[in-house]
């Protein structure tokens, strides 16, 4: 694939994932209530409207411009590695890690209490006390798992998996 078809595919997977994160949080926020649970399949997922101040696991609480800046900062780092990327699978990566930080990093700049300081829409709950969350946040942990998996199995990040002899 060229350099160009490697950038399209980053950035449309990171414009898709954009997307589906902001449209499911704004439909969630206009058909359900603040704390109201739905069920989606029985008691395994279920939707569950929360408005986060914090990071994943509620870690930070309080300090969102704080994350604010480091998802700033992320995004910038992503863009920037972006051209270094030489494989389709490394460019779908990359753009899901770009998608995922931007989606959440939206929330932060255009929500309340206000600019840089907004709070994440999460939604998604799934039993076991597991922390509420959204699609952004499913994309950054995918991708924590994917760049794992892979670096395991002998890809650098961002090339194609070194020949072995």
């Amino acid at each position: 694939m060229t350099k160009r078809g490697l950038m399209l595919a980053f950035l449309t997977t990171g414009w898709v994932l954009v997307t589906l994160d902001q449209l499911s949080k704004y439909l969630v926020i206009e058909n359900l209530k603040p704390g109201q649970s739905v069920p989606i399949i029985g008691n395994l997922v279920r939707l569950v409207l929360v408005y986060n101040d914090s990071a994943a696991f509620s870690i930070g609480f309080g300090a969102t411009w704080i994350f604010t800046i480091l998802s700033t900062l992320a995004t910038l780092a992503i863009i920037w590695f972006a051209p270094k990327l030489e494989t389709p699978g490394w460019a779908v990566t990359g753009g899901l890690a770009l998608g995922g930080v931007v989606g959440n990093l939206i929330d932060r700049l255009i929500r309340n209490p206000g600019f840089g300081q907004g709070h994440v829409v999460d939604f998604l709950s799934i039993p076991f006390n597991f922390p509420i969350f959204n699609v952004a946040d499913m994309a950054i942990v995918a991708v924590a798992i994917i760049v794992v998996i892979r670096i395991m199995g002998g890809a650098p990040i961002g090339k194609a998996p070194i020949a072995r002899a």
